[in-house]
């Protein structure tokens, strides 16, 4: 049985997200800039002497840049496209930042896709600062001191508030469920098609994180560009009509854009 060669999502938890949350712009300065054909290693110098990031000083630019790596070039397919299809409405961009923060960070993954859903299905209206505090111990309790626990919850809002699954920067902050265009979805769902995750393509954290879940498939991936939905019994089966991330974002965001 051959081996899946395919790139997978983070699974090792580590503490990016402290230092990066989720920074749209920053991540659409690096896809129109950046050459994979140049080592990760001199990418930082290149972007600090071209100001692929504004006027953001060479210590920063030396954080952000390992972090787009994670978040973009580990998934070749994805960062071929952003690339290739030049300006992205502003719109758009923290949507699909927000799916590739999930890929590459499983703590996020998580929260988006966990915890939020499941407070918004238990009736839950709000949420705030100490509850994901306590939430964060509990992923890996005793791991992190207090001052930590308390940076992660304020980073992990303030990521979910970029990408609209919060409505406030204050306490208590309203659940959100997100405006996506379809073909957002259409993204996810083939940018899904060639990674190795947890979950299956109608039922995952990163369709949860945008409100796609319970029966919302059905209406929801039914609309979108590029995929027929099935269902049969109840179990639902995606047909896609592209051969690949590439050919379907060309098509269908080149015409959002």
């Amino acid at each position: 049985m051959s081996a899946d060669l395919r790139p997978a999502e983070a699974t090792v938890v580590h503490t990016r997200i402290l230092r990066c949350t989720l920074a749209p712009d920053d991540c659409y300065a690096y896809w129109r800039n950046v050459d994979p054909g140049v080592p990760p290693s001199e990418r930082a110098p290149m972007a600090f002497r071209e100001r692929w990031f504004g006027v953001k000083s060479e210590a920063r630019v030396r954080t952000l840049v390992p972090d787009m790596v994670e978040r973009f070039d580990a998934y070749p397919s994805a960062l071929a496209l952003l690339r290739a299809l030049g300006p992205i409405p502003s719109r758009l961009r923290p949507l699909l930042c927000h799916v590739h923060v999930q890929l590459a960070d499983p703590v996020y993954r998580r929260f988006t896709g966990e915890l939020l859903p499941r407070r918004r299905r238990e009736g839950y209206r709000t949420i705030d600062r100490d509850t994901v505090v306590r939430w964060v111990d509990e992923l890996e309790p005793g791991r992190w001191g207090a001052a930590t626990r308390i940076k992660f919850a304020s980073n992990l809002l303030a990521a979910a508030h970029e990408v609209g699954l919060v409505g406030s920067t204050r306490d208590p902050r309203p659940l959100v469920v997100p405006f996506v265009p379809e073909v957002v979805l259409g993204y996810v769902l083939y940018l899904l098609r060639e990674v190795r995750f947890d979950g299956t393509l109608v039922d995952n954290p990163y369709l949860r994180s945008l409100g796609v879940e319970g029966d919302a498939p059905s209406v929801a991936l039914a609309r979108v560009p590029g995929v027929r939905l099935a269902e049969l019994g109840g179990a639902r089966e995606l047909t896609f009509l592209q051969p690949s991330l590439l050919a379907y974002g060309l098509q269908n965001l080149k015409e959002a854009a």
